[in-house]
């Protein structure tokens, strides 16, 4: 069984690409210091309790389990946060990124597939992002993911590190079977949030704006259902695994839903109203994302196969019903 070292692998993304890899026969070794993650998310391999800062913790976990491999998700992800305070987002994801890439040099992996976004590319209105598509990143979250697949570009020309970037949109869902799921602490997802405000645990929903220029004044977003971000994930990793060169690929749909779209397909599906009320535009957001992903089907095979809005929110209520993790 080969081992595959996944960073973020107790977080909402992390956990779903472990469950990938183990129904196809890897080994997933979960490097996560906890901090956004949960324990009981980590259900397919092993858990090293650690940062990615900690340069001596993950030599000693390439050591003990020699992965074939990297998959790098564990990042600070809120816009927000990313606003108000960006040295923590070059801190925590560049300097966290840049140890884990020099230790695995140093151990000689040098199969990485790393979560990126499309944040990377800022506001684009009125087209579909393309891998070829300008970066222009609007805020610090998306100004270190970019400033990693510069690292990763730079130690690929010094140290035959090979690569895989996937830059997707929002993902949405759960496992479908409800082994793992999305739970954050807060939670600022909207669909999870969505749920949240239908089921009471919340007062109301705060959409982030309703003058955008949009058909309906609110951002629209292209959604992926976690499930086939994880799919993709592997095929990433087996790309590599195969010899193949370094590539970067989108991942979504290729159509958007707005906020006020999604808020309506949530009461379909979940046959209760959703209590909301529109606020200010939060800062660092553009009115509009939506992917192109033709080289993801052209090259990787991948399709978002359980990616509908109905199927999104019908995995991600189901989860939520169950209760989530705890602790």
């Amino acid at each position: 069984m080969r081992t595959v070292l996944v960073t973020g692998g107790a977080g909402y993304i992390g956990s779903h690409a472990c469950k990938a890899l183990s129904a196809r026969g890897y080994l997933p070794v979960t490097v996560d210091n906890l901090s956004t993650g949960w324990a009981q998310a980590v259900r397919y391999g092993p858990l090293v309790q650690a940062d990615l800062t900690d340069r001596a913790a993950l030599d000693a976990a390439f050591r003990e389990h020699a992965p074939v491999a990297v998959m790098h998700f564990a990042a600070s992800s809120l816009v927000g946060e990313a606003m108000r305070d960006p040295a923590k987002y070059w801190r925590n994801n560049v300097m966290g990124a840049l140890t884990l890439i020099e230790a695995a040099v140093a151990a000689e992996c040098r199969d990485l597939v790393f979560s990126s976004t499309c944040a990377v590319y800022g506001e684009q209105d009125g087209v579909v992002l393309t891998e070829e598509s300008a970066l222009a990143p609007l805020n610090a979250y998306g100004s270190s993911k970019r400033a990693i697949e510069e690292m990763l570009r730079d130690f690929g020309a010094s140290d035959g590190l090979r690569r895989v970037i996937f830059r997707y949109f929002n993902v949405a869902g759960a496992d479908p079977e409800g082994e793992v799921g999305e739970c954050h602490r807060p939670e600022t997802h909207l669909i999870p949030v969505m749920l949240e405000a239908i089921d009471g645990q919340r007062a109301e929903l705060v959409v982030h704006g309703n003058d955008y220029p949009t058909h309906d004044g609110t951002c629209i977003r292209d959604y992926v259902h976690v499930t086939d971000l994880a799919a993709a994930h592997v095929l990433g990793l087996e790309w590599l695994l195969a010899g193949r060169d370094s590539r970067v690929f989108n991942l979504g749909t290729g159509s958007g839903f707005s906020v006020q779209e999604v808020i309506n397909h949530a009461r379909a599906a979940t046959g209760r109203k959703v209590p909301h009320r529109f606020g200010p535009r939060r800062s660092g957001d553009a009115a509009c994302l939506v992917s192109g992903s033709k080289r993801a089907l052209d090259e990787l095979g991948w399709e978002p196969r359980h990616s509908s809005l109905k199927r999104m929110i019908a995995d991600a209520w189901a989860w939520h019903c169950k209760g989530g993790y705890h602790g």
